[in-house]
């Protein structure tokens, strides 16, 4: 099921009602996607999501000179996985916040909050946690990925009690603790720090704010799919 996701021409998100039609309406972005951007030849498989995990077959176009798709299969669906993983990340400036979101996505976090921290230089408003939420999409649909991961955000630390900081010195990473927060350039201030709660260190190089946040996605998600060897959710 998962290969015939990543083989298929291409990935698309649609509403949860128009998943169950036999004709699959897409939105005129998406549908100028596939015929303008991928060039899509008529016949060739795609797959189509509601983003919550049912997923389906589908030919384009449907019929042809319409942009539609024609379901070719029927509905399916992929689990959410477990532990759900959770990154969050204090912004820096320019544009990698966005590039953070669209790769922890396309790694298969479940949930990507936006910190507000005491040494955060970047501030968000809704426009750009928006402008994040229609990045998580794009990704989802580059990704092949059935589930589209909850983006929130600006929060504080204290609304995340149970998460682990990432910090020199901390213990091995793992999925005993499965939710993650990855600092601002200027690191976390002392009364921060301060607080008790779990640490895990990211290895023994300094790592950019947005390095950081993929380095711990990709260990959690791979002790996830356990495609490394792990001991009680601990990477070897």
């Amino acid at each position: 099921m998962i290969d015939e996701l990543r083989l298929a021409a291409a990935h698309v998100l649609v509403d949860p009602a128009a998943l169950a039609c036999d004709r699959v309406p897409l939105t005129a972005r998406d549908a100028h996607h596939l015929s303008r951007v991928l060039r899509l030849r008529p016949g060739e498989v795609v797959t189509a999501t509601d983003g919550a995990g049912q997923w389906r077959r589908c030919r384009w176009p449907a019929p042809p000179g319409q942009a539609d798709l024609a379901a070719d299969g029927p509905i399916r669906t992929v689990a959410q996985p477990e532990p759900l993983i959770t990154i969050g990340f204090a912004p820096v400036k320019g544009d990698r916040p966005e590039w953070t979101v669209q790769k922890l996505t396309e790694l298969g976090v479940d949930r990507i909050v936006v910190l507000r921290t005491a040494r955060s230089v970047v501030r968000f408003d809704d426009a750009k946690v928006q402008r994040l939420h229609v990045v998580a999409r794009e990704a989802v649909m580059q990704a092949r990925r059935c589930h589209v991961p909850r983006i929130e955000g600006p929060i504080g630390l204290a609304e995340l009690p149970d998460a682990a900081l990432a910090h020199p010195g901390g213990g091995a990473i793992g999925l005993a603790t499965p939710t993650v927060l990855i600092g601002p350039e200027g690191g976390w201030d002392e009364a921060e720090l301060g607080v008790a709660r779990p640490r895990v260190d990211l290895g023994p190089t300094v790592l950019r704010a947005e390095t950081a946040a993929l380095a711990a996605a990709v260990r959690l998600c791979c002790a996830r799919d356990q495609q490394v060897p792990t001991e009680r959710g601990r990477i070897i």
